[in-house]
């Protein structure tokens, strides 16, 4: 799954290509100028040019992926923005799709939730390792003590009686 910077960056990218095919393609289809002076064979009956076809798909295309980038860059977090508050955009975040592909978009959702479940989880492992610790901190204190008193006794049995 890719960030919101790498979303943003590669609608930018594709907003740019558009631009440039565009550019191309109704250079391409665009019908020859004629100039007042000279007047060559120009054939006036030429067939009908698809350039307004091309014009209307591309401004269509480009509005979208502007469109697209517009969102990109509202849901960026503000500097005032919280933790919380990117969490909660999170969720509710819409999925921007290359091709609104709903697979994705699907996919998308559960790597998120994936996401959030792994932090809890790890929360949760760091919290029984910090128990654990403490734990093993008194289970070696104990056998410490235990340790001490068993070589006061031995010490003790060792201990030549005197006897009078």
């Amino acid at each position: 799954m890719a960030d919101r910077l790498t979303q943003l960056q590669d609608a930018v990218n594709s907003l740019a290509d558009q631009f440039c095919n565009a550019i191309g393609v109704l250079q391409q289809c665009a019908p020859p100028a004629s100039f007042s002076n000279i007047q060559t064979a120009i054939n006036k009956d030429q067939p009908a040019n698809p350039t307004e076809e091309y014009a209307q798909l591309f401004a269509a295309l480009i509005a979208r992926t502007a469109k697209d980038v517009d969102v990109l860059i509202d849901s960026l977090p503000s500097e005032e923005s919280t933790a919380a508050l990117q969490k909660t955009w999170k969720r509710e975040q819409l999925c921007l799709c290359e091709h609104r592909d709903e697979k994705r978009c699907k996919r998308a959702a559960s790597l998120r939730q994936l996401e959030e479940e792994n932090h809890e989880a790890a929360a949760r492992l760091e919290d029984v390792v910090y128990r654990g610790d403490m734990l093993l901190e008194k289970i070696q204190s104990a056998l410490a003590d235990i340790a001490q008193s068993q070589l006061r006794t031995r010490n003790w049995r060792t201990k030549p009686v005197f006897t009078c």
